[in-house]
């Protein structure tokens, strides 16, 4: 047991030195570059400088928001994955993501952000994502029993419904208005609303501590439905409550940055390589995780072709691509196979 603690604290540690030397270096890169020994100084002592308004008003608020959303969107994806016991499914499978983004484009639309204001956008896609949540809870629930297999076909579909309403959308809007949508939808972090990056950390760290208290049935959801049942698991009502609240975190994801692929299907597959199928150090790893690749992909995205800026969906889908051929490669798709 002791050797498992320290081996659990190694990765922690490890992943979390990974991912403040993300940090600092997304913090130097940039089309104006800045020195690793002038960060630190300059966040402290350098107010009033034009390198200090880079720092704290342009690289630093994304970076909080590449940690949060990252972090949210890795550990929607391992619960999903440990409750359908399915490793193809991830936050977006089920349609959430096509809910916030029917939201988004409606508010776009129908100019509701220039009388309601900016925040408009991001609880138009909450209340859109909340809305496919509900929806697809309540067609599959059958006489107190929801099935996993029909959770799962009806949120395609429903995903595949939103997805032609907004390309009809699209395929009426002004051409002022099409431009805004199709940014949104491949995802962004460039956010400068203090308040919603202060929702989304304290939300997802809320949601990372809340998620401890479903590691032990996660790992016994892995056993089998039957199996978690005879350990004397509510099987029922855990699936409700892991499916509400990894789509909450999902919803609340998207509706800020907008559908910002792979990082709840591959993350979880890559960090389950890495450290086995025990949900206990699964799911801070898999956010850790998150953090780290969803950092690192925005900084590809504002530096790449420097000084423009490519949507971070754009690089996540890509790279992301990538890890998941490499877990394919591995023959390792099994939840919990070491």
């Amino acid at each position: 047991m002791k050797n498992k603690l320290l081996n659990w604290f190694i990765w922690v540690a490890v992943l979390g030195g990974i991912l403040l030397g993300t940090c600092i270096l997304s913090l130097a890169i940039g089309s104006s570059e800045i020195s690793f020994k002038k960060i630190i100084p300059l966040l402290l002592e350098g107010k009033g400088t034009a390198e200090y308004s880079i720092l704290f008003n342009l690289r630093l608020p994304r970076i909080i928001l590449g940690f949060a959303i990252g972090g949210a969107l890795s550990l929607a994806g391992v619960m999903l994955q440990g409750m359908f016991r399915n490793p193809l499914v991830e936050p977006y499978t089920l349609g959430i993501s096509g809910g916030a983004a029917l939201g988004v484009c409606l508010n776009i639309v129908l100019r509701l952000n220039h009388t309601l204001g900016i925040l408009s956008l991001p609880i138009s896609g909450f209340i859109g994502a909340l809305t496919v949540i509900l929806l697809v809870y309540f067609l599959t629930l059958r006489k107190g029993l929801l099935k996993v297999q029909g959770l799962l076909l009806t949120g395609v579909m429903i995903s595949f419904i939103c997805s032609s309403l907004l390309m009809f959308i699209m395929a009426v809007s002004r051409a002022e208005d099409l431009h805004g949508i199709v940014f949104w939808i491949m995802g962004s972090l460039e956010e400068p609303n203090w308040l919603l990056i202060k929702a989304a950390v304290w939300v997802s760290l809320l949601g990372l501590f809340l998620s401890y208290l479903f590691s032990l049935h996660l790992n016994a959801f892995s056993l089998g439905e039957d199996e978690a049942k005879s350990l004397g698991i509510n099987t029922e009502r855990i699936k409700s409550l892991l499916f509400i609240f990894s789509s909450l975190l999902t919803g609340l994801s998207v509706s800020i940055c907008g559908v910002i692929g792979f990082v709840g299907l591959v993350i979880p597959h890559f960090m389950r390589l890495l450290v086995g199928g025990d949900h206990r150090l699964l799911l801070i790893s898999s956010y850790l995780g998150g953090a780290i690749f969803l950092i690192l992909c925005d900084t590809f995205a504002r530096t790449i072709i420097s000084p423009l800026e490519l949507p971070v969906g754009v690089i996540t889908g890509i790279l992301g691509g990538i890890l998941f051929i490499y877990a394919l490669t591995k023959k390792q798709l099994v939840l919990g196979e070491k």
